[in-house]
C-alpha cells in the first residue's frame, strides 16, 4: 500500500494582479492558480478545498470560532525499507523537512489517512455539529427587585 503525506495551506484570500487578468474573480482564480502550480513543483498533489473551524481566543477569558478556508494537497513517500535496500528502490524522495512540522490530520474517515494521522473533527467541530441552532442565554441569578415587586404586588392584589 502505498503512503502519502499531507499539507494543509491556507487558501488565498484575495486575488493576485497580472497583465491581462481584470475581474475580480479573474483575479482570485489567478492567486489559486499561482499557489497550485507551486504546490505541483514541489511535487504536491491537490486534494481539496475545506472550510473548517477554529477556536480562537478572544479577549481575556473569551473564545470565538473563527471559519477558515484551506487546501489540502498530497504526495507519496516512500514505504520503509529494509537496511540492506539499496536506496535506488525508492518509490519517491523521502522528504526533507525544514522545521518541525504540525501533527497531521485527517477529514474523519478518510480511506486515504495514514493511521497517525488525528482524526478531524476535533472539538470545534464537534462543538459545532452538536449545536442545535438556538441562542444560548445566561441563566439568571436571583431575582430582580423589579420582579420581587411585581410578585408582591401580585400577592397583595390575590388575597
Amino acid at each position: 500500500m502505498q503512503a502519502f503525506e499531507y499539507k494543509v495551506v491556507p487558501a488565498p484570500a484575495k486575488g493576485t494582479k497580472a497583465k491581462g487578468v481584470k475581474s475580480p474573480e479573474a483575479r482570485f482564480a489567478n492567486s489559486i492558480e499561482i499557489l497550485l502550480n507551486e504546490m505541483a513543483a514541489e511535487g504536491w498533489e491537490f486534494q481539496r478545498a475545506e472550510l473548517l473551524p477554529s477556536e480562537e481566543r478572544s479577549g481575556l477569558t473569551g473564545s470565538t470560532t473563527n471559519w477558515r478556508n484551506v487546501m489540502v494537497f498530497r504526495r507519496a513517500v516512500a514505504a520503509d525499507q529494509p537496511a540492506e535496500a539499496p536506496a535506488e528502490d525508492a518509490a519517491a524522495p523521502v522528504p526533507e523537512f525544514r522545521h518541525s512540522e504540525p501533527p497531521l490530520t485527517a477529514a474523519a474517515g478518510d480511506p486515504l489517512a495514514p493511521p497517525e494521522a488525528t482524526q478531524v473533527p476535533g472539538p470545534g467541530a464537534a462543538k459545532m455539529q452538536a449545536d442545535d441552532g438556538v441562542e444560548e442565554l445566561s441563566p439568571v441569578s436571583g431575582m430582580t427587585a423589579a420582579l420581587k415587586k411585581r410578585a408582591e404586588q401580585k400577592g397583595d392584589g390575590e388575597d
